[in-house]
């Protein structure tokens, strides 16, 4: 039961890992290159898209994680779930204290509502995404070092 466990919580981390990474290096830079306030537009959209998913899928992933340590404790790689499992807490902080309220605000922009200083904002969120998407990596790495 404890293999089958490990196999879903890394499936689960994983694909939200490449759904993360391919936000950042697949779907922004496409978003980025159409002409004037339509990748803003995109980012609306794909933002209340993923805004209602990525939040279960992340808190999901983190309860998996801690079932797996606490199921596990006496196994060797515990340490790594666990370390894991931190890191997974530290994007799950990211998300709610940097890149939610920055998502919140553009999800009801429009061309006619926009601040001013919009475009920086959604490059502050694109910044912090690339270091959760780091962080996310690490926690699966680690999950997949602890299969071994």
């Amino acid at each position: 039961m404890l293999n089958a466990l490990e196999i879903v919580t890394t499936v689960i981390v994983g694909v939200m890992v490449g759904v993360e990474f391919a936000v950042a290096f697949v779907i922004n830079p496409i978003l980025n290159a159409l002409p004037e306030d339509s990748g803003q537009l995109g980012k609306a959209h794909g933002g209340r898209m993923l805004g209602a998913v990525m939040p279960v899928w992340y808190i999901g992933s983190l309860v998996l994680v801690a079932v797996w340590a606490i199921a596990g404790w006496d196994h060797h790689g515990t340490g790594l779930v666990v370390t894991a499992g931190a890191l997974l807490i530290v994007s799950v902080i990211m998300s709610i204290l940097l890149l939610v309220p920055i998502n919140n605000r553009n999800k009801t922009w429009t061309p006619e509502n926009r601040p001013a200083d919009w475009k920086e904002q959604l490059r502050r969120w694109e910044r912090f995404h690339y270091v959760r998407v780091a962080v996310i990596i690490a926690a699966f790495a680690l999950l997949v070092t602890a299969l071994v």
